[in-house]
C-alpha cells in the first residue's frame, strides 16, 4: 500500500508541477519516467521530476540533455539518482507523507473563517501572505507564482483563512492520481498553531475518500507528523547552478 501511494504522489506532484507551468504559458512534457519543462519555470519549481524508481540510466541521460538558463533543479522522487558529477548539489532530502488518521469535520477553535480562493484580487492577498514578511502587500502580476489560470483549474483548490480582514494561513490541495496533496502551507506570525487541524479538515472534507498526501523535510516535517501525517519513503531536490 506504501509504495502505491508513494507512486501516487509521485505523479500528482509532477502533474501539480504542470499545472503551475502551465498556468504561466510554459507547461512541461510527460514521458514514462520523467517530467521535464526545457524552459524556465517559476521560482521554487524544478525543470525535471524524476516518476519511476527504475529508469535511472535514462533519467539521467534526458537530464544531461537539459539545458536551461540560469540554475534550475531536479526533483528525484525516489532519492535514487547521484547528480554531484553532474554538477549539482544537494539542496534537501525530505520525505513523502500521507494523512495516516480521520480527521473531524471542520471546526473553527481558532475563530479563523476559512474560504476558498475564487478571483484573482484574493489570489494575489493569498501569495503575498504566503510570501511572508518579505512579501509585498500588493503584487506584481508579473512576478506572481500562482497565476488566476489557476483558479480555473478544477483539480486545484486554494484554502484561506481569515481572522476580520486578515489573512492568517493558508494551503493549496491538487487532485491527481487518485490522491490530494497538500502544499505550499502557511501561518503568518503569531497565528495558533490550531490553524493547522483546521486547515487538514477542510481539505480532507472537500476530497472525501481520497488519500492526503504530500512532502516535508526538518521542523515541517516533525510539525506535521505529529497532526497524523506518516513518512512514507524519501525524495532528494538537486540544485544546478547559474555557470
Amino acid at each position: 500500500m506504501s509504495s502505491s501511494l508513494v507512486i501516487s504522489a509521485v505523479a500528482n506532484n509532477a502533474a501539480w508541477c504542470d499545472a503551475v507551468c502551465r498556468a504561466h504559458g510554459r507547461p512541461g512534457e510527460f514521458s514514462r519516467a520523467l517530467w521535464l519543462n526545457r524552459t524556465t519555470v517559476p521560482p521554487f519549481y524544478p525543470n525535471a521530476v524524476t516518476l519511476t524508481p527504475d529508469d535511472v540510466a535514462l533519467q539521467l541521460e534526458e537530464i544531461s540533455k537539459l539545458d536551461v538558463p540560469g540554475g534550475w533543479a531536479v526533483k528525484d522522487s525516489y532519492a535514487a539518482l547521484d547528480l554531484a558529477p553532474r554538477g549539482f548539489s544537494e539542496l534537501f532530502t525530505a520525505q513523502w507523507l500521507v494523512l495516516s488518521r480521520d480527521v473531524p469535520a471542520p471546526a473553527s477553535v481558532s475563530g479563523a473563517r476559512w474560504l476558498t480562493i475564487r478571483d484573482e484580487t484574493m489570489l494575489a492577498a493569498w501569495e503575498a501572505a504566503w510570501r511572508g514578511p518579505q512579501g509585498e502587500h500588493r503584487l506584481d502580476p508579473a512576478h506572481a507564482i500562482f497565476r488566476p489560470a489557476l483558479l480555473d483549474d478544477a483539480n486545484t483548490r486554494i484554502f484561506a483563512a481569515h481572522h476580520g480582514e486578515a489573512l492568517v494561513a493558508g494551503a493549496i490541495a491538487y487532485q491527481s492520481a487518485g490522491v490530494v496533496s497538500l502544499s505550499n502551507t502557511f501561518l503568518v506570525e503569531g497565528a495558533s498553531e490550531a490553524l493547522r487541524m483546521e486547515m487538514l479538515a477542510h481539505v480532507t472534507a472537500a476530497f472525501l475518500g481520497l488519500p492526503l498526501v504530500g512532502y516535508e523535510h526538518g521542523d515541517e516535517l516533525s510539525t506535521w507528523c505529529t497532526l497524523g501525517f506518516e513518512p512514507l519513503a524519501p525524495l532528494r531536490v538537486w540544485l544546478k547552478k547559474a555557470g
